[in-house]
């Protein structure tokens, strides 16, 4: 096979198998909706699972460590070809590299009374298979800037070794420097590859909207921008609650607001598909803000809540922005948002609120809680609806 069509083509399996985003998109969506399912009566003490977490830090791994990297495999299976000029992972290789992941959420699930080096290397297995495929591309396709890339996955990696070991030391491992590390390694992806998609995406609609207004183009202010942010989660890894980490993270609220000021954003507020992008890397700086915030005044907000802002805010809601554009892009749908993905950006932004409200008000955290995991679990529900069919049958042919 000499082109990606013609590969895809061949292809006489499900249609899902045809290309990267497929699978994994659909699988982190369903994943994201079951674990909220299961964590809710956790949280409640109705349900017990068999892993050897605590049912915290079960819940924080299988967000950042299990969604996130289905979502960075879909992204990374789909985005490469592009970068590098090759051939697309379909078929039967692109299953395995799904079964690698699921085998690692499995095995976290049933880890109780397993050797937690076992449970590690079996997590951390698919990973690592999609570090291999992505370090052969950039090598083969001479693709260097995309080093970058492969080393924040590295780090991400790392972060998740790490929180396997804190919890096996019987440590406190979601709030330990492993989440930290793979929480941090999420932010500065989100900074890499949404410094490109953001203000690209933002360009294209602009100019087809007929609109004057462009995004500043990549300049030094942007790199300044990304080193204090670097510099600031690596401070906030080691020592999150010093008051020099509470400074810097409020210079990098500053200075990614002003980043994301730059890309002109507003403009866009008649298509959700676009501003549902500067919304989601809005919530680096007002993380960064409130982080900063909590580090210098612990009484005013919780470190946690803070956090979540990052993690649910940032992460969360950017994934669900890429699936979305993604899914249409790929599958030849028009790229604009309908009711449904609008409703879907709702509930997932509902959620982030909720979810830092619940750590605002004490007396009403449970009410908060329930909420928030009800109005993730429709957003993530809302794309297994909305764009399930369009991952499981073939694209049209044009």
């Amino acid at each position: 096979m000499t082109t990606t069509a013609e590969q895809m083509r061949a292809w006489r399996g499900p249609a899902i198998l045809t290309y990267g985003f497929r699978p994994f998109f659909l699988g982190a969506a369903l994943w994201a909706l079951l674990a909220m399912v299961l964590w809710v009566p956790m949280l409640a003490g109705a349900l017990t699972l068999p892993t050897a977490f605590d049912p915290v830090s079960w819940h924080a791994h299988e967000f950042l460590f299990g969604y996130v990297s289905a979502v960075i495999g879909g992204f990374l299976l789909t985005a490469v070809p592009n970068w590098s000029g090759r051939l697309p992972v379909v078929g039967w290789p692109l299953a395995g590299l799904v079964g690698l992941w699921l085998l690692g959420r499995l095995a976290v699930m049933f880890s109780a009374g397993w050797p937690p080096l076992a449970i590690a290397m079996l997590d951390l297995a698919g990973m690592a298979t999609l570090w291999g495929y992505l370090a052969r591309e950039i090598i083969l396709g001479r693709n260097w800037k995309n080093l970058a890339v492969l080393g924040i996955l590295t780090v991400f990696m790392l972060g998740n070794a790490v929180f396997h070991y804190e919890a096996a030391q019987g440590g406190y491992a979601a709030a330990g420097v492993g989440l930290r590390i793979g929480l941090g390694a999420g932010i500065a992806l989100i900074m890499l590859i949404g410094g490109r998609i953001v203000p690209s995406f933002t360009r294209n609609w602009l100019v087809k909207a007929g609109l004057a207004a462009r995004p500043a183009p990549m300049g030094k202010f942007d790199k300044l921008a990304v080193l204090v942010t670097l510099a600031a989660i690596v401070l906030w890894v080691i020592a999150p609650l010093q008051p020099v980490t509470g400074l810097l993270l409020i210079a990098c609220a500053v200075a990614q607001t002003a980043r994301l000021w730059r890309w002109r954003g507003w403009h866009t507020r008649r298509e959700p598909l676009v501003w549902i992008l500067h919304l989601a890397y809005g919530f680096i700086p007002l993380g960064a803000l409130v982080m900063g915030v909590s580090a210098l005044w612990p009484d005013l907000t919780g470190s946690i809540a803070a956090q979540h802002l990052w993690m649910a805010g940032a992460i969360g809601t950017m994934t669900v922005a890429v699936m979305t554009r993604a899914t249409l892009g790929h599958t030849g749908q028009a790229l604009t948002a309908g009711t449904g993905t609008v409703l879907i950006y709702a509930a997932i932004v509902g959620a982030v609120v909720a979810r830092f409200l619940a750590g605002l008000f004490a007396a009403q955290a449970m009410v908060f809680y329930d909420l928030a995991g009800l109005l993730w679990c429709l957003g993530f529900a809302g794309y297994a609806v909305v764009y399930g069919p369009l991952l499981l049958r073939a694209r049209a042919k044009v």
